[in-house]
């Protein structure tokens, strides 16, 4: 398949710049696979359209408020996206994506945050092709615990599609809103973003339902908004993040597969955790690692029965993952149909629940 097989028009206006208030109130695009019938409703309403009995898996991975913005030593403006610890130079090591990446030194320090924090960068690192890239390893100076600092004085990093000054007074209330209620486990630098719309009432209204709840962890990187570049899909080499499956989902799925209940993948990442861990015997194994599954129409899901997703960018990864579960042309009928009916899009978007 060609990855203009997966492209589509979206009108900037329906690209969403703030959440939906409360989080369950957005709206929710339904449909039955099988039936080919579509229902639409909100966020709060999913309760009624899940079976007692079902599995619904969510991504507890929590995102690190790691953009941070300053000036070099010359006056000049700098921003580094730490993106995960680089543990071989030291504790307080991580990888950055910098600005402007090609004008910095090694040993050069950055004042960022109004002097908050300090970086030094240590080296920059090469792209695939070996040409030097944007990405440094860089050390944070000081004492403070670096996820502490980084609470106190990091800022969320939204995807470049929100668009965000600095000094937009939403910013702060961002710090909330991108991330979802149960998020726990630090490690993200993007919001697994279908459990942005759940609420603890919803949780609540679900397990009232009868439905059951397990957890996995997928640290969500940068790679999840980059389109696919190759022409063909098959050539397209797939980002790499790191995930956990602990036993009692393992169990959980296991429980539900012998009392014939459906498996529903809150999100596309709780989707390739699933996936990754899906032994040669069809059982999902407990385990952790990292993952560079790649799940379109020609290596489709065998764990997952239904998804509950937001809309995504055409000709990403995500797309051709709801693709592969409900077929490439029916989704973007969807999709047209979604736009046509004033649908949000993307990460502070509205929502689509596909079930068999």
């Amino acid at each position: 398949m060609n990855t203009a097989d997966f492209d589509f028009h979206l009108p900037e206006e329906r690209i969403a710049q703030e959440a939906a208030q409360p989080r369950d109130s957005a709206r929710l695009f339904v449909h039955w696979i099988g039936a080919q019938r579509s229902e639409h409703a909100q966020v709060r309403d999913l309760p009624r359209f899940l079976e007692p009995g079902d599995l619904c898996v969510f991504n507890n991975t929590k995102v690190v408020p790691a953009r941070l913005l300053g000036q070099r030593a010359s006056g000049g403006k700098a921003e580094l996206l730490l993106l995960e610890p680089a543990p071989e130079h030291g504790a307080r090591a991580w990888r950055a994506l910098v600005k402007p990446a090609a004008r910095m030194g090694a040993g050069e320090v950055l004042a960022l945050e109004q002097g908050c924090v300090q970086a030094r960068l240590i080296e920059r690192l090469a792209e695939a092709d070996g040409t030097p890239g944007a990405r440094w390893s860089v050390e944070l100076l000081g004492e403070e615990p670096v996820l502490e600092l980084l609470d106190r004085h990091g800022r969320m990093p939204l995807p470049p599609y929100i668009a965000r000054s600095p000094m937009d007074a939403r910013s702060a209330e961002d710090k909330q809103r991108y991330q979802t209620i149960f998020a726990r486990e630090q490690g993200a630098v993007a919001a697994p973003t279908a459990g942005l719309h759940f609420t603890q009432e919803l949780l609540c209204a679900l397990e009232q339902r009868g439905l059951e709840r397990a957890e996995v962890t997928l640290h969500v990187g940068l790679g999840t908004f980059q389109p696919v570049s190759a022409e063909r899909i098959a050539d397209h080499r797939m980002h790499s993040e790191r995930y956990v499956l602990p036993e009692a989902t393992a169990a959980a799925i296991a429980a539900a597969r012998a009392r014939s209940a459906r498996v529903v993948a809150i999100g596309t990442t709780s989707a390739r955790v699933l996936e990754s861990c899906r032994a040669p015997d069809q059982c999902v194994r407990a385990q952790s690692g990292s993952t560079q599954i790649f799940l379109h129409p020609e290596h489709p899901p065998q764990v997952i029965d239904a998804l509950f997703t937001n809309f995504h960018l055409p000709k990403s990864t995500l797309l051709m993952l709801v693709s592969a579960l409900a077929g490439r042309e029916r989704v973007l009928e969807l999709y047209r149909e979604a736009i046509a009916r004033e649908y949000r899009f993307y990460s502070y978007g509205d929502a689509m629940l596909l079930l068999p």
